[in-house]
Protein backbone atom coordinates (compact mmCIF):
# COMPACT_ATOMS: atom_id res chain seq x y z
CA UNK A 1 0.00 0.00 0.00
CA UNK A 2 1.17 3.55 -0.73
CA UNK A 3 -0.08 6.75 0.89
CA UNK A 4 -2.03 8.48 -1.85
CA UNK A 5 -1.93 12.22 -2.40
CA UNK A 6 -5.34 13.89 -2.46
CA UNK A 7 -6.90 17.28 -3.08
CA UNK A 8 -9.86 18.35 -0.93
CA UNK A 9 -12.22 20.12 -3.32
CA UNK A 10 -14.65 21.28 -0.65
CA UNK A 11 -18.06 20.39 0.70
CA UNK A 12 -17.01 19.59 4.28
CA UNK A 13 -19.91 18.28 6.34
CA UNK A 14 -21.63 16.65 3.38
CA UNK A 15 -21.48 12.94 2.41
CA UNK A 16 -18.00 11.95 1.22
CA UNK A 17 -17.17 11.41 -2.44
CA UNK A 18 -13.87 10.03 -3.73
CA UNK A 19 -12.88 10.78 -7.33
CA UNK A 20 -10.39 8.62 -9.24
CA UNK A 21 -8.72 9.79 -12.47
CA UNK A 22 -7.78 7.81 -15.56
CA UNK A 23 -4.48 6.49 -16.90
CA UNK A 24 -1.82 9.24 -17.19
CA UNK A 25 -4.18 11.67 -15.45
CA UNK A 26 -4.20 13.12 -11.95
CA UNK A 27 -6.48 14.78 -9.44
CA UNK A 28 -6.00 18.03 -11.42
CA UNK A 29 -8.31 16.64 -14.11
CA UNK A 30 -11.21 16.95 -11.65
CA UNK A 31 -10.63 20.40 -10.15
CA UNK A 32 -13.47 22.22 -11.92
CA UNK A 33 -16.07 19.45 -11.98
CA UNK A 34 -15.11 18.38 -8.47
CA UNK A 35 -15.80 21.84 -7.12
CA UNK A 36 -19.22 21.77 -8.82
CA UNK A 37 -19.91 18.41 -7.15
CA UNK A 38 -18.82 19.88 -3.81
CA UNK A 39 -22.16 21.68 -3.70
CA UNK A 40 -23.62 18.25 -2.84
CA UNK A 41 -20.74 16.10 -1.51
CA UNK A 42 -17.46 16.49 0.33
CA UNK A 43 -15.20 15.76 -2.64
CA UNK A 44 -11.72 14.26 -2.43
CA UNK A 45 -9.76 13.84 -5.68
CA UNK A 46 -6.95 11.28 -5.40
CA UNK A 47 -3.77 10.65 -7.38
CA UNK A 48 -3.26 6.95 -8.12
CA UNK A 49 0.11 5.37 -7.38
CA UNK A 50 2.71 6.23 -10.03
CA UNK A 51 0.65 9.30 -11.02
CA UNK A 52 0.55 12.96 -10.03
CA UNK A 53 1.96 13.60 -6.55
CA UNK A 54 1.43 10.09 -5.19
CA UNK A 55 4.44 7.84 -4.53
CA UNK A 56 6.00 5.67 -7.21
CA UNK A 57 5.91 1.92 -6.63
CA UNK A 58 7.05 -1.15 -8.61
CA UNK A 59 3.64 -2.86 -8.62
CA UNK A 60 0.86 -1.49 -10.81
CA UNK A 61 -2.40 -3.41 -11.07
CA UNK A 62 -6.00 -3.01 -9.98
CA UNK A 63 -5.69 -5.13 -6.86
CA UNK A 64 -2.96 -2.93 -5.37
CA UNK A 65 -4.82 0.23 -6.39
CA UNK A 66 -7.89 -1.05 -4.51
CA UNK A 67 -5.67 -1.72 -1.48
CA UNK A 68 -4.31 1.84 -1.74
CA UNK A 69 -7.82 3.24 -1.83
CA UNK A 70 -9.06 1.18 1.13
CA UNK A 71 -5.97 2.27 3.06
CA UNK A 72 -6.64 5.92 2.21
CA UNK A 73 -10.26 5.60 3.36
CA UNK A 74 -9.18 3.99 6.63
CA UNK A 75 -6.54 6.67 7.23
CA UNK A 76 -9.12 9.41 6.72
CA UNK A 77 -11.84 7.75 8.78
CA UNK A 78 -14.22 7.04 5.90
CA UNK A 79 -15.99 3.71 6.36
CA UNK A 80 -18.08 4.34 3.24
CA UNK A 81 -18.13 6.84 0.38
CA UNK A 82 -19.50 7.50 -3.08
CA UNK A 83 -16.85 6.39 -5.58
CA UNK A 84 -16.48 8.16 -8.93
CA UNK A 85 -13.94 6.65 -11.32
CA UNK A 86 -13.00 7.68 -14.85
CA UNK A 87 -11.44 5.15 -17.24
CA UNK A 88 -8.64 3.40 -15.28
CA UNK A 89 -10.12 4.92 -12.12
CA UNK A 90 -13.48 3.48 -13.13
CA UNK A 91 -12.00 0.01 -13.28
CA UNK A 92 -10.49 0.49 -9.82
CA UNK A 93 -13.84 1.70 -8.49
CA UNK A 94 -15.68 -1.25 -10.06
CA UNK A 95 -13.31 -3.76 -8.49
CA UNK A 96 -13.51 -2.14 -5.06
CA UNK A 97 -17.32 -2.06 -5.21
CA UNK A 98 -17.50 -5.75 -6.14
CA UNK A 99 -14.94 -6.94 -3.57
CA UNK A 100 -15.79 -4.48 -0.73
CA UNK A 101 -19.44 -3.52 -1.27
CA UNK A 102 -19.85 -2.27 2.29
CA UNK A 103 -17.38 0.54 1.61
CA UNK A 104 -19.37 1.99 -1.31
CA UNK A 105 -22.44 4.19 -0.84
CA UNK A 106 -22.82 4.65 -4.59
CA UNK A 107 -20.69 3.70 -7.57
CA UNK A 108 -20.26 6.09 -10.49
CA UNK A 109 -18.22 4.90 -13.48
CA UNK A 110 -17.26 7.34 -16.22
CA UNK A 111 -16.80 6.09 -19.79
CA UNK A 112 -15.34 2.65 -19.28
CA UNK A 113 -16.79 -0.86 -19.39
CA UNK A 114 -15.87 -4.08 -17.55
CA UNK A 115 -14.07 -5.61 -20.52
CA UNK A 116 -10.61 -5.99 -22.03
CA UNK A 117 -9.06 -3.26 -24.14
CA UNK A 118 -6.05 -3.36 -26.46
CA UNK A 119 -5.55 -0.25 -28.56
CA UNK A 120 -2.61 0.65 -30.75
CA UNK A 121 -3.14 4.32 -29.86
CA UNK A 122 -2.19 3.64 -26.24
CA UNK A 123 1.07 2.07 -27.31
CA UNK A 124 1.85 4.93 -29.68
CA UNK A 125 1.33 7.45 -26.87
CA UNK A 126 3.63 5.58 -24.48
CA UNK A 127 6.24 5.20 -27.21
CA UNK A 128 6.10 8.95 -27.92
CA UNK A 129 6.71 9.71 -24.25
CA UNK A 130 9.52 7.16 -23.97
CA UNK A 131 11.26 8.54 -27.07
CA UNK A 132 11.13 12.14 -25.86
CA UNK A 133 14.63 13.52 -25.23
CA UNK A 134 14.13 15.35 -21.95
CA UNK A 135 17.67 16.69 -21.92
CA UNK A 136 17.08 18.88 -24.96
CA UNK A 137 13.50 19.87 -24.09
CA UNK A 138 12.79 23.53 -23.32
CA UNK A 139 8.98 23.79 -23.03
CA UNK A 140 5.85 21.64 -22.87
CA UNK A 141 4.80 23.14 -26.20
CA UNK A 142 7.98 21.75 -27.74
CA UNK A 143 7.12 18.32 -26.34
CA UNK A 144 3.67 18.53 -27.93
CA UNK A 145 5.29 19.18 -31.32
CA UNK A 146 7.65 16.24 -30.91
CA UNK A 147 4.72 13.95 -30.09
CA UNK A 148 2.98 14.84 -33.35
CA UNK A 149 4.47 12.06 -35.48
CA UNK A 150 3.00 9.36 -33.24
CA UNK A 151 0.02 11.15 -31.66
CA UNK A 152 -2.08 13.00 -34.26
CA UNK A 153 -4.71 14.41 -31.88
CA UNK A 154 -3.71 17.79 -30.43
CA UNK A 155 -5.80 17.37 -27.26
CA UNK A 156 -4.09 14.06 -26.52
CA UNK A 157 -0.64 15.58 -27.06
CA UNK A 158 -1.47 18.37 -24.63
CA UNK A 159 -2.77 15.82 -22.11
CA UNK A 160 0.43 13.77 -22.32
CA UNK A 161 2.53 16.89 -21.81
CA UNK A 162 0.75 17.69 -18.53
CA UNK A 163 2.78 14.85 -17.02
CA UNK A 164 6.04 16.74 -17.59
CA UNK A 165 7.48 18.53 -14.58
CA UNK A 166 10.61 20.61 -14.21
CA UNK A 167 12.93 21.90 -11.52
CA UNK A 168 15.60 24.23 -12.80
CA UNK A 169 14.91 25.90 -16.17
CA UNK A 170 15.19 23.35 -18.94
CA UNK A 171 15.47 20.37 -16.57
CA UNK A 172 12.38 18.29 -17.28
CA UNK A 173 11.32 14.96 -15.86
CA UNK A 174 8.21 12.78 -15.90
CA UNK A 175 5.95 13.17 -12.86
CA UNK A 176 4.47 9.78 -13.68
CA UNK A 177 6.45 6.56 -13.27
CA UNK A 178 6.73 6.07 -17.02
CA UNK A 179 8.75 2.80 -17.05
CA UNK A 180 6.41 1.03 -14.64
CA UNK A 181 3.26 2.31 -16.37
CA UNK A 182 4.63 1.23 -19.75
CA UNK A 183 5.34 -2.24 -18.39
CA UNK A 184 1.90 -2.43 -16.75
CA UNK A 185 -0.11 -1.22 -19.75
CA UNK A 186 -1.25 -4.71 -20.84
CA UNK A 187 -2.49 -5.39 -17.28
CA UNK A 188 -4.25 -2.03 -17.01
CA UNK A 189 -6.06 -2.62 -20.29
CA UNK A 190 -7.56 -5.88 -19.01
CA UNK A 191 -10.92 -6.26 -17.30
CA UNK A 192 -10.24 -6.50 -13.54
CA UNK A 193 -13.58 -8.22 -12.83
CA UNK A 194 -14.23 -11.95 -12.77
CA UNK A 195 -17.43 -13.59 -13.99
CA UNK A 196 -18.90 -13.80 -10.48
CA UNK A 197 -18.07 -10.24 -9.42
CA UNK A 198 -21.10 -8.04 -8.85
CA UNK A 199 -22.21 -5.02 -6.84
CA UNK A 200 -25.89 -4.86 -5.97
CA UNK A 201 -25.84 -1.32 -4.65
CA UNK A 202 -26.71 1.88 -6.53
CA UNK A 203 -24.57 2.40 -9.60
CA UNK A 204 -24.46 4.98 -12.38
CA UNK A 205 -22.48 4.68 -15.61
CA UNK A 206 -22.04 7.95 -17.50
CA UNK A 207 -20.79 7.30 -21.01
CA UNK A 208 -19.69 9.53 -23.88
CA UNK A 209 -21.76 9.16 -27.02
CA UNK A 210 -18.74 9.94 -29.23
CA UNK A 211 -16.40 7.66 -27.29
CA UNK A 212 -15.33 4.17 -28.31
CA UNK A 213 -14.54 3.10 -24.74
CA UNK A 214 -18.08 1.99 -23.86
CA UNK A 215 -20.64 1.24 -26.55
CA UNK A 216 -24.29 0.20 -26.62
CA UNK A 217 -23.20 -3.42 -27.02
CA UNK A 218 -21.51 -3.19 -23.59
CA UNK A 219 -24.67 -2.28 -21.68
CA UNK A 220 -25.73 -5.90 -21.11
CA UNK A 221 -22.27 -6.73 -19.76
CA UNK A 222 -22.42 -3.76 -17.39
CA UNK A 223 -25.79 -4.94 -16.06
CA UNK A 224 -24.42 -8.45 -15.41
CA UNK A 225 -22.02 -7.04 -12.84
CA UNK A 226 -24.16 -4.11 -11.63
CA UNK A 227 -27.84 -5.17 -11.63
CA UNK A 228 -29.11 -1.90 -10.10
CA UNK A 229 -27.24 0.27 -12.60
CA UNK A 230 -28.50 3.33 -14.42
CA UNK A 231 -26.72 3.92 -17.73
CA UNK A 232 -26.70 7.44 -19.10
CA UNK A 233 -25.11 8.50 -22.40
CA UNK A 234 -24.13 12.12 -23.07
CA UNK A 235 -24.50 12.19 -26.84
CA UNK A 236 -22.07 14.99 -27.70
CA UNK A 237 -19.31 13.95 -25.28
CA UNK A 238 -16.12 12.01 -25.92
CA UNK A 239 -14.08 9.99 -23.43
CA UNK A 240 -14.11 12.80 -20.86
CA UNK A 241 -17.77 13.67 -20.26
CA UNK A 242 -16.88 15.32 -16.94
CA UNK A 243 -14.92 17.89 -18.98
CA UNK A 244 -16.60 17.79 -22.41
CA UNK A 245 -20.12 18.24 -21.00
CA UNK A 246 -19.51 19.39 -17.45
CA UNK A 247 -22.95 20.87 -16.69
CA UNK A 248 -24.80 17.81 -18.01
CA UNK A 249 -22.42 15.50 -16.16
CA UNK A 250 -23.07 17.26 -12.85
CA UNK A 251 -26.82 17.24 -13.53
CA UNK A 252 -26.73 13.47 -14.04
CA UNK A 253 -24.62 13.00 -10.93
CA UNK A 254 -27.10 14.93 -8.81
CA UNK A 255 -30.31 13.62 -10.32
CA UNK A 256 -29.38 10.45 -12.16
Amino acid sequence: MVNLFHTDLGGAGQPPMIVLHGLLGSSRNWLSTGRDLAQHWHVFALDARNHGKSPHAPLMNYEVMVDDLIGWMDTHGLPKATLVGHSMGGKTAMLLACRHPGRVARLVVVDIAPKDYSWAAHRAEFLAMTELDLGSLQTRQEAELRFEARVPHLGTRKFLATNLAHGAPGQWHWAINLPILTEALPVLEKNPLRAGDHFAGPALFILGGRSRYAETSDHALIRQHFPAVQIRVIADSGHNPHMDSRAEFVRLMVGG
